[in-house]
């Protein structure tokens, strides 16, 4: 294998500040236009063509964008406007393990100075080991959206089938009743009078940001030693019932359920059942809770008590869940092995960027 050269980041990659663009020029076009904070609308000006790579320039710094078509770069972005020859999902990669952020050039709103960052010493390979490594790591990422899009289109059947059930053709002679009566509603401990005595019996605690982010190095731990009831695995359903209200099937890590989130569990009915209770009345919970006069607005377990369920027949709930079921439990499946793709291409990203594990060429 060749060794890697060293060379300044402007020696591999030319990057150009983003177009800028009016309000009234926001209109619907051909072309995304990629800001320093994602994808914004499409505009018919400026086109760059793709493949292209985009950094966030102004306010939200170091977040890296790869587009396959052609685009349209912000103002709020610098946008590799000369690659040198190099690959593209390579230098994708590169720029995401530089962390440019932590390069703010800038006082009251973070800044990128594209000639400052062009200054940055590297260490870089050549083209055709570039190319296998980025294959490795593409290869990676096109397998986890395979799997986002699976899901989404899971949870899209499972919420087609149950609207039409429920809402559409639901029957009258069936039972009613509340959704506090179908699920148990367990809120969650205040984890501080909780901590671990030990690095060895401990886990990390599932609050709201967990909920939404996944666990992660600021996430706060708590004693493992917990009843196990407030002990969340995945394929759990998680309610956040302050705050920011969501319902989830959590996905991530063993984890202690924290105050502000109910874990939701059933002797009696199925994991779908009431997940797509709960989803189906959250729209009406956020409007109750968005209504409270408070800093940080919530719902009330009499809010459970007052959202009504209609309940099929036995037979019936067999048969709807003979088809909901497997749906749900491939969207499990699926997350279980999007985690450990995540963290895999998470562990290798340094260590090949770095080239402290190198591809055979």
């Amino acid at each position: 294998m060749s060794e890697w050269r060293e060379c300044n980041l402007g020696d591999v990659v030319t990057f150009q500040r983003g177009f800028d663009i009016t309000q009234d020029k926001q209109v619907s076009g051909k072309y995304p236009v990629i800001s320093s904070s994602g994808i914004k609308s499409f505009h018919n000006e400026f086109k760059v063509d793709g493949p292209g790579v985009v950094i966030g320039r102004k306010g939200t710094l170091g977040s890296v964008f790869y587009i396959d078509s052609d685009y349209w770069p912000h103002d709020t972005s610098l946008w590799v406007k000369n690659f040198h020859g190099n690959h593209p999902r390579f230098i994708y990669y590169f720029i995401k393990v530089l962390d440019l952020g932590q390069y703010d050039v800038g006082s009251s709103n973070p800044t990128l100075n594209r000639n400052h960052i062009h200054q940055l010493p590297i260490l870089f390979p050549y083209l055709d080991e570039q190319k296998a490594i980025a294959s490795v790591l593409s290869s990676l990422d096109d397998k986890i959206d395979l799997l986002h899009r699976q899901n989404k289109t899971l949870e899209a059947m499972a919420e087609t089938l149950f609207r039409q059930w429920f809402v559409e053709q639901a029957q009258e002679d069936w039972d009613e009743r509340p959704l506090s009566g179908i699920a148990d509603f367990l809120n969650g401990l205040a984890c501080q009078k909780f901590p671990p005595q030990n690095d060895i019996e401990k886990l990390p605690v599932l609050k709201i940001k967990e909920l939404s982010n996944g666990i992660s190095e600021a996430s706060d731990w708590a004693a493992s030693t917990v009843k196990p009831q407030y002990i969340v695995e995945a394929g759990d359903v998680i309610f956040s019932w302050s705050a920011s209200l969501i319902v989830k099937v959590w996905d991530g890590e063993k984890c202690v359920l924290n105050q502000h989130l109910f874990k939701v569990t059933s002797g009696e009915f199925p994991k779908w059942f009431y997940l797509l209770w709960c989803k189906h009345h959250l729209a009406e919970f956020i409007s109750i809770s968005s209504s409270h006069a408070t800093t940080m607005g919530h719902i009330k377990r009499g809010d459970l008590d007052t959202a009504m369920v209609s309940v099929p027949p036995p037979n019936v709930l067999v048969e709807m869940t003979a088809v909901m079921a497997p749906l749900l439990d491939k969207q499990i499946e699926n997350s279980k092995q999007l985690k450990g793709l995540e963290k895999l291409r998470d562990t290798l990203l340094p260590k090949l960027m770095s080239g402290e594990v190198r591809v055979a060429v």
